[in-house]
């Protein structure tokens, strides 16, 4: 028996909120709700006695999964590897078709994000980059082509 239904959302927790919803919003997220999130039912869930977190719930364009960005207010969020490699273990990307490789690659470098390595071509299939987000967050650009 499948016991999953649907998949709902990625959660990526970040270091501040507006500039990391500014991040995703900039490549054509919208912003379909904010709240904070505390008290008993935080603290049973994450596991941690006094959480509190700010959230951001981001929609792509057309539906599908969406993002949740949180920021932790109590207990502080403890510091990531900002400079993880894609072979390091844990989730190591999150991937996004856009229509236009190079125009999103532009958009983040013009908000300060780089690419991890650089753009690759795929039996003329298709085209791809890692970019480098905010908290380190590797996101993976796609564009079909041929």
């Amino acid at each position: 028996m499948a016991h999953i239904r649907r998949f709902d959302h990625i959660g990526l927790t970040v270091s501040d909120l507006d500039a990391a919803t500014e991040f995703f919003v900039g490549l054509g997220f919208e912003v379909e709700g904010t709240g904070s999130v505390r008290g008993e039912f935080a603290e049973t869930v994450c596991g941690i006695p006094g959480t509190h977190c700010d959230i951001a719930v981001l929609r792509p364009p057309g539906g599908g999964v969406r993002l949740e960005l949180a920021t932790f207010i109590t207990p502080a969020h403890l510091p990531g590897s900002p400079t993880a490699m894609p072979n390091e273990l844990g989730i190591r990307n999150v991937s996004f078709e856009v229509g236009d490789l190079q125009g999103a690659v532009d958009s983040v470098a013009a908000q300060g994000y780089g690419l991890v390595g650089g753009i690759g071509e795929y039996e003329k299939s298709v085209r791809m980059a890692y970019v480098r987000g905010p908290d380190g967050i590797i996101v993976s650009l796609f564009e079909q082509i041929g």
